[in-house]
């Protein structure tokens, strides 16, 4: 398979990212909510525990809704969302390094070490709306920090926003390819 078949069967399998950009979008919403009304201590460990289901969830997902949630063996981009994915929690020790610092940057650091994490989705599904994405998570991460440090959950909800929003423009995009 050349990349733009591989990519192609990555838009469409995975609908542009919609499951896992709904799946972590509701996360990061549970997340929020929980460290607005309950307790941020609690609200980081739901996002930290969480993340680490969203592949199956994913999954779930799109079995859930008729995909086979699974590329063919010759497309050789299903290892690199797999390498992508692991970016995520190694880059939580750094994450934790910025909480001790500031536990207030807890959700503005997720969410650049997230944002970052979307880049190599540009490759991997050939869509630029990935940029996109990595742009607003990794700027608005660092103007939380900076600007608006003294609310903790802030960032939770924006990036819940976001990812939930993105899930639909992918879905959509991958939709309007389909036919």
């Amino acid at each position: 398979m050349n990349i733009n078949d591989c990519q192609r069967e990555m838009r469409q399998t995975f609908m542009g990212g919609f499951a896992g950009q709904l799946v972590s979008g509701l996360i990061w919403l549970t997340a929020a909510a929980v460290s607005t009304w309950y307790r941020p201590s609690i609200g980081m460990g739901v996002l930290f525990f969480g993340s680490m289901a969203i592949f199956p969830l994913t999954q779930g997902v799109l079995r859930w809704m008729g995909s086979p949630a699974k590329v063919s063996p010759e497309n050789g981009l299903w290892g690199l969302g797999s390498q992508v994915a692991f970016t995520v929690p190694i880059n939580f020790l750094l994450v934790g390094a910025a909480m001790l610092y500031r536990e207030n940057w807890f959700f503005p650091a997720v969410m650049i070490v997230v944002g970052a994490h979307y880049l190599p989705f540009i490759t991997l599904y050939g869509m630029r709306m990935f940029a996109v994405l990595a742009a607003i998570l990794v700027g608005v991460g660092a103007a939380l920090a900076l600007y608006v440090p003294d609310f903790f959950s802030l960032g939770g909800w924006i990036t819940a926003a976001t990812l939930i929003v993105f899930a639909f423009i992918g879905r959509k995009v991958a939709c309007e390819e389909n036919g």
